[in-house]
């Protein structure tokens, strides 16, 4: 007799589960997902001990018959894929049909459902001993999925805490409500709501129901579109940011994704603007016909693979950068008493009062003013004119200044120019405004200037085996940007002569340094070192924190930084200036108690 046999169903489906149900949100989102596919308008999702104990999901959607009904719980029976064509175009969030079963085998579930004709009660125990019965006409279907794990107890052992469950719940569901605005949400567990939005198709309610009102107003909406993609959605000003990527919510076609390239793409849309290990704000709807996209990668559906991902890149690259270029990131230091937060309360988190009044002026108090301040106030040509002679790069007639013309007052701690205008007050780090400013100027020197400096004598420099090969293999990369360098005997480097944007005086101190990045292990980015070729030397050329500088100086750090391209934050992120508004001040002296 053979020894291979067919697995039975029910220890098939435990196998399922194993991929598809991890924790409790894995629960909640197949359960929620399919509630959306069936055209539901609204979904709640009930929880008692964060799900652990139940996990309930009703919805208004278009129910199911009985004998859909009994189908849906076995394996692989979906209504949403009816041949291998399908496969390759799929446009419903749920397709393999393995959801229901997989859920059903690891707990005890009650089905509810109504297609508005016939009503229908199934429950199944550990997915075995499914019982049938008639129940009410209220059209759409409720899911109750109670004891999960329960004859699974390695599974339920290694469940997070309470806690920690909520939250993968909580986060599942504010992305879903991106998503989709137009469905309306509740969230409740131990029968107090968690979250819940309004479904009235509002993309920055959403946005504030989730992260409150000061980050709301500094969103910022984008759109833009080319012949693959539609993208539309909110970027945040870059001094808002997080400690981890989980405030980067990607969407294509309504699914939730994490797609790590991606990713890497926003971010690095902000390189310079954060720093290090800072990561944005961002919520990003992706439109792409379904046939450019394949999510059957994974079985949880979260990753998607892209056939047209160069032209996906380029688009987010072109919206985001073109954005944060136009606006003034300049950040505004908020006064807040216990009058001011009390007043904000009132204005905007009053629900009730907004939810009568009419559609056309709902939400009024949020709307957010998003054009750009310095549009408004231009400036002088002749202005121009006498700064070209200062500053440190060349300027053509097209450019204006990104910030209004400030006076310094002096230098306090040795590090913050204090300057004012019309406006308000400024406060301006004296080595960051100073490291931006070098750091533009070598960057056009590098693509532009073609000078070098000899050296009286050369830098030799010993490296290991296994960086002189790295090394060996990199040079051409510093001679394509003026460095003379070439193999020098047994694992050494020489380097005759540098790029004049190189200060002769810490010349050594750079060169080996950039020895150092040319040679670190792993893929090699020229973009990257680049950056970092440019932002090194800046940094070591720029006046530092400490440094006393007089007043001169000061005036030509506050007249350059306002030519830069980005004169908001050094190279690698950190802001160069922030302000008190006059308002601001004036709240401070109580002479303002509006």
């Amino acid at each position: 007799m053979g020894k291979i046999e067919v697995m039975d169903d029910v220890l098939a489906n435990k196998i399922a589960a194993g991929e598809v149900v991890e924790k409790c949100m894995n629960v909640v989102k197949e359960l929620v997902e399919n509630s959306i596919d069936a055209e539901s308008t609204e979904i709640t999702i009930k929880l008692i001990d964060s799900g652990v104990k139940e996990i309930e999901v009703s919805d208004n959607g278009i129910g199911m018959d009985p004998e859909d009904a009994k189908m849906a719980f076995e394996r692989h029976a979906t209504s949403k894929l009816k041949s291998l064509d399908d496969l390759f175009y799929i446009e419903s969030l749920g397709f393999r049909g393995e959801a229901l079963p997989s859920i059903a085998s690891v707990s005890n579930v009650r089905v509810k459902t109504s297609n508005g004709e016939i009503g229908t009660e199934i429950t199944l125990s550990g997915g075995k001993d499914l019982k049938e019965k008639r129940s009410d006409l209220q059209k759409g279907t409720t899911i109750t999925v109670k004891e999960l794990f329960y004859n699974t107890p390695v599974r339920l052992k290694y469940l997070k805490n309470p806690y920690v469950e909520l939250a993968y719940i909580t986060e599942y569901i504010n992305k879903m409500a991106l998503s989709y605005p137009n469905i309306k949400f509740t969230l409740i567990n131990n029968d107090k709501v968690i979250f819940k939005t309004d479904g009235n198709g509002d993309l920055l309610k959403v946005v504030y129901e989730i992260y409150g009102v000061d980050i709301t107003k500094k969103m910022i909406p984008i759109n833009g579109e080319n012949d693959d993609y539609y993208i539309h959605g909110f970027i945040s000003y870059p001094e808002v940011n997080k400690g981890n990527r989980n405030s980067i919510t990607t969407l294509v076609n309504g699914r939730v994704i994490k797609n790590n390239e991606l990713n890497k793409c926003i971010v690095d849309c902000y390189h310079t603007y954060l720093h290090k290990g800072r990561y944005p704000v961002i919520v990003l709807n992706i439109d792409v016909d379904p046939i450019l996209v394949d999510i059957n990668i994974h079985p949880t559906k979260m990753d998607i693979k892209f056939s047209k991902m160069d032209t996906l890149k380029e688009l987010i690259i072109k919206l985001i950068t073109e954005k944060l270029e136009e606006i003034t990131l300049i950040p505004e230091v908020s006064v807040r008493d216990s009058y001011s937060v009390s007043e904000v309360r009132r204005q905007i988190i009053n629900k009730e009062e907004n939810e009568n009044i009419k559609d056309d002026t709902k939400y009024e108090e949020m709307t957010l003013d998003f054009e750009v301040q310095d549009n408004k106030k231009k400036y002088e040509k002749a202005e121009k004119e006498k700064l070209k002679e200062e500053v440190p790069f060349e300027l053509d007639d097209e450019m204006e200044p990104k910030i209004k013309k400030m006076i310094p007052r002096g230098v306090v701690l040795l590090t913050y120019i204090v300057a004012e205008n019309e406006d308000g007050m400024y406060l301006i780090d004296q080595h960051a405004a100073a490291e931006r400013i070098n750091y533009e100027k070598i960057l056009k020197e590098m693509k532009d200037n073609n000078k070098v400096i000899d050296l009286l004598v050369p830098i030799k420099i010993e490296l290991r085996p296994d960086e002189f090969l790295l090394a060996k293999d990199r040079l051409g990369i510093l001679k394509d940007y003026g460095f003379d360098i070439d193999e020098f005997g047994f694992n050494t480097i020489i380097v005759r002569s540098h790029p004049a944007w190189i200060p002769d005086d810490r010349s050594d101190d750079i060169i080996r340094r950039l020895i150092d990045m040319i040679i670190e292990k792993g893929e090699f980015d020229l973009d990257k070192f680049i950056w970092r070729m440019a932002a090194t030397t800046a940094c070591r050329m720029s006046v530092m924190a400490g440094d006393y500088i007089s007043l001169e100086d000061q005036e030509w750090i506050l007249e350059n930084i306002r030519y830069c391209d980005n004169p908001f934050t050094c190279p690698h992120g950190r802001p160069t200036i922030i302000t008190y508004t006059r308002y601001e001040l004036e709240r401070l002296f109580k002479r303002q108690l509006d």
